[in-house]
């Protein structure tokens, strides 16, 4: 058996508490995750060409997605509050399969990781979309999102060969 990873979020009674990182030195940190929306053929085009009544979906999914990075401590309870200084989103559009995929990748110099930022970041993105396109498509599938990699920190950098 290999070395077993100690659950960081769990005092020594089982109790779930926030990880004291006061004595950790700041470093720079990245993160990039990854994630992706299914849609069906109108709402690929609507996206595609800008004629989603709701606007321009992913300029708005962007700006989404970067919000809901900065807000990631609001919504996951053990998470820290970081200043994080710099957050991107972008995506792929892949046509054959009507999938939108969407990147997000977040910055900090500080004493814990941007994975959970930069995973918050995604899941914005594409709810948001899902939120714009909805009166085309109920059936839209959000899926596979993951972190692609991460860089500073004690456990170094991390790459997810998906």
């Amino acid at each position: 058996m290999g070395e077993e990873m100690e659950l960081t979020h769990f005092d020594k009674n089982g109790h779930a508490i926030m990880v004291d990182v006061t004595e950790k030195a700041d470093t720079v940190r990245e993160a990039t995750a990854a994630g992706k929306i299914r849609v069906s053929k109108e709402v690929y085009e609507a996206v595609e060409q800008g004629t989603v009544k709701k606007g321009d979906v992913l300029s708005v999914a962007a700006t989404a997605g970067i919000m809901g990075a900065k807000k990631t401590s609001d919504l996951i309870p053990m998470c820290h509050i970081l200043p994080l200084t710099n957050c991107r989103i972008w995506f792929e559009m892949k046509p054959r399969e009507q999938e939108i995929y969407c990147f997000c990748t977040v910055k900090v110099t500080g004493k814990t990781g941007v994975e959970m930022e930069a995973l918050t970041g995604v899941s914005t993105a594409l709810l948001t979309i899902y939120d714009m396109c909805k009166a085309l498509d109920k059936s839209m599938e959000i899926g596979e999102i993951y972190l692609c990699r991460k860089t500073g920190g004690k456990s170094g950098d991390i790459v997810n060969e998906k």
